[in-house]
């Protein structure tokens, strides 16, 4: 990887991240239907085998370095394209230095814990990167939008009162906690468009294949689609920081979105920078004294 090849993946998703400090409106700030002019499906899907390449390069270097641990989050509506842009994104490199963890209803074990307990257990290791599909932004999305999901974390009264703005600066300051004891956190919103959703939705309805993919529940979330907008807004809004930025891809484009999710990610492992280690002197003896009982076996 050239510095000008690191600077033109820099320069492409530079307009995806929020800076921090930047107040954001949904949709009006993030298109989810844009595509850069000209770009085309076929050159989008042969710059993301380029990026696989580039994952797949630096994802053995991060694995043999053994200091730093990738933390990629992935938030979305629901059909926006989690589980198909891991697929497709990560789908070059080794599988035994990646560990994709969905989060679901929290068990009854998770709910007599604090609510980042769940989600710190699932951290990677270092050498390892590790996939949310959604996050810990859950405790500020779902459980911001369904008051009751709340209630059933059994919070004292006091906890209670301005929860939203105390939890944005508690993960904000776990996120500040990883990132200086080497886990590098980067977090991917999939901003796909209401219309969009639907088309997905009906594609699920009408396709047999699909069906497995569609819940009635998906229907009930969609009736809260103002609330959840609003909700990922002031996420964006308060979360994003130097440390740990969010970046907003539009994903109403499949294989733009996929094109963007593996720039972001190559971007993160090439800042990150991780070398083969190098061994010692002693090491290089016993290498060499290796090769020449091997050879001599010939």
């Amino acid at each position: 990887m050239t510095n000008e090849q690191a600077a033109r993946i820099a320069d492409f998703i530079a307009p995806l991240r929020v800076e921090p400090g930047r107040r954001i409106v949904l949709p009006k700030d993030f298109d989810p239907g844009f595509c850069p002019p000209g770009l085309t499906k076929e050159t989008g899907q042969e710059q993301l085998q380029r990026g696989i390449e580039v994952l797949a390069e630096y994802q053995d270097r991060l694995a043999a370095q053994n200091v730093y641990g990738v933390l990629f989050c992935l938030q979305a509506m629901d059909a926006a394209g989690k589980d198909g842009t891991i697929r497709h994104v990560m789908s070059g490199v080794n599988a035994q230095g990646v560990r994709v963890t969905s989060f679901k209803v929290p068990s009854t074990e998770e709910l007599d814990h604090d609510y980042l307990w769940r989600y710190a257990n699932a951290l990677p290791r270092r050498g390892e990167i590790g996939i949310f599909n959604r996050s810990h932004y859950e405790e500020v999305l779902v459980v911001r939008v369904h008051p009751e999901v709340l209630g059933r974390q059994n919070l004292p009264a006091h906890a209670h009162e301005g929860i939203w703005k105390r939890r944005y600066e508690e993960i904000n300051n776990w996120e500040k906690y990883l990132v200086d004891n080497g886990i590098v956190v980067v977090k991917v919103f999939l901003n796909v468009s209401r219309d969009e959703q639907r088309r997905r939705f009906l594609e699920r309805i009408d396709h047999p294949h699909k069906n497995w993919k569609f819940s009635a529940a998906d229907i009930a979330e969609r009736q809260h689609w103002d609330a959840y907008q609003a909700a990922y807004s002031d996420m964006l809004t308060h979360t994003s920081t130097s440390w740990a930025p969010w970046y907003v891809v539009p994903a109403d484009s499949k294989w733009f979105m996929r094109m963007c999710a593996a720039a972001i990610l190559g971007h993160t492992l090439i800042s990150i920078d991780p070398h083969y280690p190098t061994v010692s002197p002693e090491v290089r003896h016993q290498l060499a004294a290796a090769r020449a009982e091997l050879e001599s076996e010939g």
